[in-house]
């Protein structure tokens, strides 16, 4: 085994402390037999169904060495089209664990990286903000990405879209999960500045990521999402990640690639007309609002947003309003 960074992870590790290798046994007892019915029913109804994390496919990890620090990323290889994971503030590189196996199992190579001052990665150096996509950037050049696919949650969605703006011909589609996309526009930052409380903050992050809906009927997800996202931030890192685009609505307007905006009608921070306002500024934008689900659309319900996922990335055009 190669030399790695004292942050990094390998794949043994990483399937280990992502929780992602079950057993028939603990398969069984996440999904009994006898609620295939009413798991039917469920998605029937559009209610969240638990879903066992599914076994991973093999990755390859590294570091990519940027100004003053690394990036840890995974990478399951292999000669299809590249989609790039860029995760949500309370995630890192081990978020995606129900759409690796699946996207590297319909042909596509699948990476995801950490961002600085996430688990694997480095933390902020002193000096200045390094620039998010610029980060994204040297992951992609590290990799010998010529075009992929973008897929991006939360403030995740900042940064990648201000790298979908910057690096349009390298985008071959942008998929964007209940982010504000750093957008700028003073009557925007108003209107979303007030949908929460000053005492929000405050409250413990898994309750203002993940809806009721999901806490009541999947409480051994909850706790695999909380396990994850205790760790993802490194001790004492802040937010430091800048923008280099000042992203107003009508730059917004400028973004070629196809894109794709989801969100969950229990969203606390980018609620369906939050999204729909977004969506009006870009050309052809699909949007889908999952029923019951909150500010994770790509954990809570797994299925469904990776069958909208797959149909996308093939070349499929969302309409907007879609469900």
């Amino acid at each position: 085994m190669a030399d790695r960074k004292p942050s990094g992870l390998t794949r043994r590790g990483l399937l280990r402390r992502a929780g992602v290798v079950t057993s028939a046994a603990a398969t069984a007892a996440l999904v009994p037999q006898t609620a295939s019915a009413e798991s039917a029913e469920r998605r029937r109804l559009g209610t969240p169904v638990p879903e066992p994390i599914p076994p991973q496919v093999p990755v390859k990890e590294g570091t990519v060495e940027v100004p003053g620090g690394h990036l840890w990323y995974w990478d399951t290889g292999g000669e299809g089209p590249p989609v790039v994971l860029v995760h949500a503030a309370s995630g890192s590189a081990e978020s995606w664990p129900y759409q690796q196996p699946v996207l590297a199992r319909a042909g596509y190579r699948v990476i995801a990286y950490s961002r600085r001052g996430h688990y694997g990665s480095s933390a902020f150096s002193d000096g200045d903000a390094p620039v998010g996509a610029d980060d994204l950037d040297a992951v992609a050049e590290h990799l010998g990405l010529d075009t992929f696919h973008l897929v991006s949650a939360a403030l995740g969605g900042y940064y990648a879209t201000d790298y979908a703006l910057l690096h349009p011909e390298r985008v071959r589609s942008f998929t964007v999960v209940s982010s504000f996309m750093a957008i700028q526009d003073p009557g925007y930052l108003s209107l979303t500045g007030g949908l929460r409380p000053p005492e929000f903050n405050a409250l413990p992050t898994y309750f203002k990521e993940l809806s009721p809906s999901y806490r009541a009927a999947n409480p051994d997800g909850l706790q695999r999402w909380r396990d994850i996202a205790d760790r993802a931030r490194l001790a004492g890192s802040a937010y430091r990640h800048v923008v280099a685009t000042e992203i107003t609505w009508d730059r917004l307007a400028e973004l070629k690639p196809r894109t794709l905006l989801v969100t969950g009608d229990s969203d606390l921070y980018l609620p369906p007309p939050v999204m729909r306002l977004i969506a009006q500024h870009i050309d052809g934008c699909g949007t889908v609002v999952f029923p019951e689900i909150g500010h994770s659309a790509n954990w809570e319900t797994p299925t469904p947003f990776n069958r909208l996922l797959l149909r996308f990335l093939a070349g499929a055009r969302i309409r907007a309003g879609a469900r």
